[in-house]
């Protein structure tokens, strides 16, 4: 087998019950688990699974503050230092007038680098091609997959008979680069 390729087994199943059922029936039996792809979130599975939360809400956070420094000390360099005008009777500094410009580029800044962050850290973005086990996850089928790399026969047909088990609609094999 060449380096880099994943050899997956993989059951489809019809709705998210009958997934839950086989989730909970594989870590009853110790089975490690590589991914489980639903066509739309399902609540509870990150539970299921034991999944940490996500913390992409820190990263926009962070942006977001990035962006709030950006705008209220942008705008008090220009309206103090750079291009000092008073216009509408206003000080130079005129902290309320700050506020809507500065809300924009927060909302802006968090907007963007969450986007970007999600995307860098899925693997996502212009020219990566990721293979799919089967097109029908993504619309009506519900997937449990499993690594097979490096076990041997009998472990891959003791799995397969797992999977039988559980009563999905379709068990497959691929092998991806």
């Amino acid at each position: 087998m060449a380096s880099g390729k994943k050899e997956v087994l993989y059951a489809l199943y019809n709705d998210e019950t009958e997934l839950f059922s086989a989730i909970r029936a594989a870590k009853k039996a110790h089975l490690d688990i590589m991914d489980v792809f639903t066509p739309f979130p399902v609540h509870g599975l990150d539970d299921l699974l034991d999944l940490e939360e996500s913390r992409l809400h820190i990263v926009g956070f962070i942006f977001g503050a990035l962006g709030t420094l950006t705008a209220f000390l942008g705008m008090s360099w220009i309206f103090t230092r750079d291009w000092p005008i008073i216009f509408g009777g206003k000080p130079y500094w005129s902290v309320p007038a700050f506020i809507p410009i500065t809300f924009e580029l927060t909302v802006l800044f968090c907007a963007i680098g969450m986007v970007v962050s999600f995307y860098t850290v899925c693997g996502l973005g212009p020219g990566v091609s990721n293979e799919v086990l089967d097109d029908r996850i993504t619309d009506d089928k519900f997937c449990l997959a499993f690594e097979t790399n490096g076990k041997s026969s009998a472990e891959i047909d003791d799995l397969k008979g797992f999977l039988s088990g559980t009563a999905p609609a379709e068990v497959h094999s691929k092998t991806l680069s």
